[in-house]
Parts: structure tokens; sequence; C-alpha cells
């Protein structure tokens, strides 16, 4: 199709976005135990569904379907509070499509494409020229009006967006297969020998599980699957396969679509999925220039947070010093004689006088008690760490009170705490903290 006679307004106006929230996202452990992985708060003050989200909204994309399944209380909660806007008059909005068992087989989502199946009927009733299909659970920055045009101009029947990884990492993935041209050739999930990119030895195209379906196509697909015995009703095993070679499948490359800030050069992509990543991705958020640049004004990321008051920072006294260092640090915080280094602090969070803070994620409403001291954590809402607790600096001890993982970051949960016999607190033996030069 020629680009110029390619109207993108009217192509956004006739997208519907289906953003798939409904994963449990086990390997965060007890952070999922109450609700779904897109729930799961990321930056101190966001929440991971916030960032597809945001991405419709900033290209352009204005009518929006959330399925949600998994333990959804907070996630729909999140969405209503915060996601209220759009004018229904004008055809734009964010609906929430729980699993409601629509089908004759009365199943809850079997696999993604399943998801999308059960939900066809809605999606028809809005008439959609393009459905774009997304992940809930990943945080990145992407202009979805760059891949709309490319299916468009391309002519494609679906493009699936793809992230360049290099070939060794590319085995943990569904590896796109693509000629020079872009056209999908092959679709393989997690292939030992991963094929690379044409021109780039030792770099492949990883799925981004983002999908750009001519509707129509969808449906055909959809009810085709459906009726196969033994698929598993999934785009990345079984619907994307079977289309390599029968349609005009296409890859769009995430370079060409992720929104960089000025002075930055990595397509930040990342599955926030293991306790390991989450960690890391948020303090990367703590150093000079991160990787994932949230100030960024052209593109802001929208949410929902209760109104508190700024952080505050109290006592100026050498051995008693409420500081925080090289951290990001949320609104309705106290630092109350309390020292924060390379930590990220949610809202409502309260450190105590002598009490040190290092490396750590700590989630809303956290109070870390006097002398205590918390190292390379990640701490569940609502904990109450008692005075001279030490977390994080002796591993053995943290694995029999509480959640290590392989990269040594401890999780703590209040029901950890609860289990906590007092009178172990009292072998930690807190040392005070070392006097400040200023």
């Amino acid at each position: 199709m020629d680009p110029e006679n390619i109207d993108l307004n009217r192509a956004l106006k006739n997208t519907l976005a289906l953003v798939l929230a409904g994963g449990r996202g086990s390997r965060l452990m007890q952070l999922t135990e109450s609700q779904s992985k897109p729930a799961v708060p990321f930056a101190g003050k966001f929440r991971i569904i916030d960032f597809p989200l945001s991405n419709c909204i900033n290209s352009g994309i204005r009518r929006i379907g959330v399925a949600t399944q998994y333990k959804a209380h907070t996630l729909i909660q999140h969405i209503q509070r915060g996601w209220g806007f759009f004018r229904a008059e004008l055809q734009e909005f964010v609906e929430i499509w729980p699993a409601q068992q629509q089908t004759d087989e009365e199943s809850w989502y079997r696999g993604t494409a399943d998801a999308v199946y059960q939900n066809i009927n809605i999606i028809s009733d809005h008439n959609p020229e393009y459905v774009l299909i997304l992940a809930g659970d990943h945080i990145y920055k992407q202009d979805y009006s760059r891949l709309i045009m490319q299916h468009v101009e391309s002519g494609a029947d679906v493009t699936v967006s793809c992230i360049e990884v290099p070939q060794e990492d590319a085995k943990g993935f569904g590896v796109v297969d693509a000629d020079r041209d872009g056209n999908i050739v092959g679709f393989l999930e997690k292939p030992e020998n991963p094929p690379c990119i044409p021109g780039h030895p030792g770099v492949s195209y990883a799925s981004m599980g983002i999908y750009v379906f001519n509707a129509d196509f969808l449906y055909e697909q959809l009810l085709r699957d459906q009726e196969l015995e033994g698929s598993t009703n999934d785009f990345g095993n079984d619907i994307l396969p079977y289309l390599v070679g029968r349609c005009k499948l296409m890859a769009h490359r995430y370079s060409d679509s992720c929104v960089i800030s000025e002075g930055q050069s990595e397509a930040y992509w990342r599955d926030v999925g293991t306790l390991d990543a989450y960690w890391e991705a948020n303090l990367d958020l703590t150093k000079v220039t991160p990787s994932l640049d949230l100030y960024d004004t052209d593109w802001p990321i929208w949410t929902y947070q209760v109104q508190r008051p700024a952080a505050k920072f109290v006592f100026n006294i050498d051995e008693r010093r409420g500081m925080a260092v090289d951290s990001l640090v949320s609104a309705g915080c106290v630092v109350s004689g309390g020292q924060v280094r390379r930590s990220l602090l949610f809202s409502d969070v309260r450190v105590n006088s002598f009490a040190e803070v290092e490396e750590s994620v700590i989630l809303p409403n956290c109070n870390i008690g006097r002398h205590a001291r918390v190292t390379k954590v990640v701490m569940a809402k609502n904990c109450d760490i008692p005075a001279g607790m030490i977390i994080g600096e002796d591993a053995e001890k943290d694995r029999r009170r509480f959640y290590v993982s392989k990269g040594g970051v401890t999780l703590v949960t209040p029901d950890m705490l609860a289990k906590v016999d007092p009178n172990d607190i009292l072998t930690d033996q807190p040392q005070p903290l070392p006097r400040l030069i200023m």
C-alpha cells in the first residue's frame, strides 16, 4: 500500500487494543499471592499494567479492553480509579473484561488465543478494523502507531513486534525467523539453535507477545484454532506457527517504534517476571542515568495514586541524620534519622532513627524500626520491621526466616515476619551506623 495514501489517524481510530492481564506471575513468589502480575507495583508509584495502557494513550489508541482472570480485584480497582477519564460519547474507553466462561466449554482462559476467543463477541461488537494484542506484564515504552503504520503499509494479515536479543539469550523466548524483507518464515518456541536476523550474526528476533491482526482474519483464525484437537489455544504455540507460509506474516523491529529519550540508546524492554529481575529493574531507576526514562514529559506514564504529602527527611545530627542518596523516595515517606542508599521507597514508608536501608525495594506502608538494617531486599507492602532486625547480611539466617532468590535478593512479607521468633531478632546484634562526614 502506498504510504502517502494511508490515513494513520483513521487506522488508529479503527484499532482496538486488547491487553492480556490475567497472568499470575508465580515466579514473583509471594508478591502475587493476592494479585496478578500486571497489578504489581513498580517504580515507586506505578503498576506494571500502567505501561501498556500509557503506551496506548500516547500512541493515539483510545479503545482498550483489559482481559483479567487471576485474583483480579486489585487490578480492576486500579483501572477503575486511574483510567476512568475517557469519553464514551467519543467512542473511547478502557473496559475491563473479566474471565466470564462465555463459551460452551465454560472454562477459564486456557491460553492467550483462548483469552481473545472468549471475548470475540465483545470485540466484534466494537467493529474494529485492526486488533492490537498486548501483554499486560512487561515494562517498556513503545509507540504503537509506528507498529500499526508498518502493518498497514505492508498489507500484512498479521504483524509481530520483535525485540533483538543475543542469540544465546533467545533460547528462552519464542523466536521469529524472518527474511531480509521482514517476512516471517519460521516461528520457534524456545529453540536450541535460534536463527539469526539476516545481516546480524549472533542476534535473533524474540517475540514480544505483541501482535497486530486484521480483525476479520483474527476471527477466522480463532475459530479455526478452537476446532483443532490438542491445541493449547495460544498465539505463540499454535496460531502463529500455523500461519507461517499461509498468509502475509510480518516482523516489526521493536527499535523502530521504541520510545527512546535524548541521550539514551537502549531499546528498553523488561520482563520483570522473577524476583531478581523485578529488583534489578527497580534499582536501575536509582542510577544517575537509568535505562528507563520516567521523566520524559513527551511520553508520560499515567497511573492512579492516593494523594499524600511530600516526602520528609528529619534530624540533622551526625549519628542520626535523615537522608537518602542515589534513591527514589515517594510521597508520604518519612525518613526520620535513618539512612537510605541506592534504594526505592514506595509511598508511606517510614525509616526510623539509626536504621539503614541499602539496595532495597520497599513497597507501600512499610515501617523500618530503629537500628534495623535491610540490604538487597524486596519488601512487600505493610511490613513492620522490628527494631534491631538485620536482613540481607546472613544468607543462611535469611533463608530460615524469609525467601532468598538465586540472585541473593531477600523477599520479606508480613506473613513471614509474623513467624519470626522475637528471640531470634535479639541475635542480630546491630551495630551503630558509622559517623557521617558531610
